[in-house]
């Protein structure tokens, strides 16, 4: 059998053959992190003023801001392929910033808060943007929309009893990235684009499946809600 040229013994290192055995390093260095990973929070670590000012928030603020902007362009000169961008720039944007926000170390209560609104913020308008376009009909924008108004009511309610919103399910991150993929998908179909008629099928499949998901995610937030108010009320009060 043949065995390793360095075998080690009780943390001792001994060489080949009986050779002088080597002693271990008096002073190990210290773990070096990842020299991108590091570049990356430097870069970063510039344009950050404060608590808030990160840069996985700005990448969201980015996101709001293209909110009125994709609505002017498919409502306004109805310039579907730099609507379409948006919708592009805003699904990158909002996969970046969860991963930016672990990268780099920058979590926030503005970031926690920020980034589902976005996505709300870009399913209504969306939802809303495609039935004035007859992309999607009516009932389809309405069920998905009253959801999202259902869960904001609820808020408030929280509040009221001391809760904080409910954690994000992996549900309903589910079902918006198949919402946040599936819009580009349902534009890029409608009109004379290159693989139109290829991406049809994976537009219909994930606006089926993200609108299903984004639902019964919706009811198990709801019962999240109902749950918290129940405790409250039950609890003993001091």
């Amino acid at each position: 059998m043949v065995q390793d040229s360095d075998s080690t013994t009780d943390g001792v290192t001994t060489g080949e053959h009986g050779a002088e055995p080597r002693k271990p390093s008096q002073n190990p260095q210290p773990h070096q992190p990842d020299p991108g990973i590091a570049r990356l929070r430097e870069a970063a670590a510039g344009v950050v003023a404060g608590p808030w000012l990160t840069v996985p928030n700005l990448l969201s603020v980015l996101r709001l801001a293209g909110v009125p902007l994709f609505l002017w362009l498919l409502l306004g000169p109805k310039a579907e392929l730099l609507a379409l961008l948006v919708l592009v720039v805003s699904g990158i944007t909002d996969w970046l910033d969860g991963k930016l926000a672990r990268w780099l170390n920058q979590y926030s209560r503005l970031g926690e808060l920020l980034d589902p609104a976005a996505d709300r913020l870009y399913i209504i308008a969306t939802l809303i943007a495609f039935v004035l376009r007859e992309v999607v009909p009516w009932w389809v924008a309405a069920a998905l929309i009253v959801r999202d108004v259902v869960l904001a009511l609820c808020l408030p309610v929280l509040r009221w009893h001391g809760y904080r919103p409910p954690e994000v399910h992996y549900l309903g991150k589910a079902a918006t990235f198949c919402l946040m993929y599936a819009f580009p998908l349902l534009l890029l179909i409608q009109g004379d684009f290159p693989f139109s008629e290829v991406a049809r099928p994976a537009a219909f499949a994930l606006t089926c499946w993200g609108g299903a998901l984004y639902l019964w995610a919706g009811v198990l937030y709801f019962g999240q809600v109902v749950a918290a108010v129940r405790r409250a009320r039950t609890a003993p009060r001091g």
